[in-house]
C-alpha cells in the first residue's frame, strides 16, 4: 500500500557565523522556519531487503542520493534485513537553492520509514541519525521554526510570527562548499542569545554567506537589490534563493508582477510555517 509524505523547504531568516571549527565545520547561530512549498514523496514497502529510488535525478547518482543514504542509515542502525521500500518523489523544491531540499526529503524518509517500518524510534534517535546524513537534517526531523546552533543542529523551539514570502529562484547554482571555504567569508560574528536576536526587526537580520554571494554571483546581487527597493529582501542559507518578506499575499502579488517585468528568474509565494507540514 502506498503513502505520501510532504517534504517541506525552509528558510533562514538570519544566519551568522560564529567560528571554524577543527573538523573544518563552521559554527552558526541561525533562525530556520518551513514554507508551505513541499515535495511529495511516495512510499512502498517490501519485504525482500531491496530499497529502490523510483525517480531519476540527473547527475545524481541513486546511491549519492540523500533518501537512498537516509533509508540505508535507518536499516543499519536497526540492523534488519528484511527492510524494503520503493521511493518516488514528485520534486518541486529547486536543487541547490538554499532551501534544504535534499536535507529535508532526507528527514522525511527517515520519519516515513520509522513508521512505516513500526520501528519505534524516538524523534532524539532519528536526529541523531540525520545529523550523520547532513547537518540542515535534524531541523526537519525537528518539525518545528528554530533558533539553530552548533553546525545548525542544536535547536531551541521558537514560536515566531507566520508571514507571506516572495521566494525568487535566479536559476543560477551555488556552491556552499565554496561559499564556506571563501577566503572573505566572515566566521567572527559575535554570538548573541535568541532573546536578544528576536527584538530585532526581520530587516536587520543578517546572513553571512550573502556577502559571498553577491560578490561573486552579480546577478543575485542586481536581484536582491531590486526586490530590496519594495520589501525586506535576503539570501537564504547559501542561496541562490532569495526571499522577500510581504505582509500580505496581494503585496507578494504585485513584487512578483514587478520581477517578471524586470528579470528571466522563477519566483513563488509561500507562507512560512512554525510546524512542519512532515507532521500533518
Amino acid at each position: 500500500m502506498m503513502k505520501q509524505w510532504y517534504s517541506p523547504a525552509k528558510l533562514n531568516l538570519f544566519l551568522y557565523i560564529t567560528g571554524r571549527r577543527a573538523d573544518n565545520y563552521h559554527d552558526l547561530q541561525t533562525l530556520f522556519q518551513f514554507i508551505d512549498y513541499c515535495d511529495v514523496v511516495t512510499f512502498n514497502v517490501r519485504q525482500d531487503n531491496q530499497i529502490h529510488l523510483l525517480t531519476e535525478f540527473v547527475n545524481v547518482p541513486v546511491d549519492n542520493n540523500l533518501m537512498v543514504i537516509a533509508a540505508n542509515h535507518l536499516k543499519s542502525y536497526v540492523n534488519r534485513q528484511d527492510l524494503g521500500i520503493d521511493i518516488t518523489i514528485d520534486k518541486k523544491i529547486p536543487m541547490g537553492s538554499g532551501l534544504g531540499g535534499a536535507s529535508s526529503n532526507a528527514a522525511t524518509v527517515l520519519v516515513a520509514l520509522n513508521q512505516l517500518w513500526q520501528l519505534n524510534l524516538t524523534t532524539e534517535t532519528l536526529i541523531e541519525i540525520g545529523r550523520q546524513i547532513g547537518a540542515d537534517v535534524p531541523i526537519f526531523i525537528y518539525g518545528h521554526a528554530a533558533f539553530a546552533q552548533g553546525i545548525g543542529d542544536q535547536l531551541l523551539s521558537v514560536d515566531i510570527p507566520e508571514y507571506w514570502y516572495l521566494v525568487t529562484n535566479p536559476n543560477i547554482e551555488i556552491s556552499t562548499v565554496k561559499v564556506f571555504n571563501d577566503p572573505e567569508l566572515t566566521r567572527n560574528t559575535p554570538s548573541r542569545n535568541i532573546e536578544d536576536l528576536l527584538t530585532l526587526p526581520f530587516d536587520q537580520f543578517r546572513n553571512d554567506c550573502e556577502i559571498i554571494v553577491r560578490k561573486r554571483h552579480p546577478f543575485v546581487d542586481e536581484v536582491i537589490t531590486f526586490l530590496s527597493q519594495f520589501a525586506p529582501t535576503r539570501l537564504t542559507g547559501t542561496g541562490a534563493c532569495i526571499f522577500t518578506q510581504c505582509q500580505t499575499e496581494q503585496e507578494a502579488k504585485q513584487i512578483q508582477k514587478k520581477l517578471d517585468n524586470n528579470f528571466q528568474v522563477s519566483s513563488f509565494m509561500v507562507k512560512s510555517l512554525n510546524r512542519s507540514p512532515l507532521y500533518k
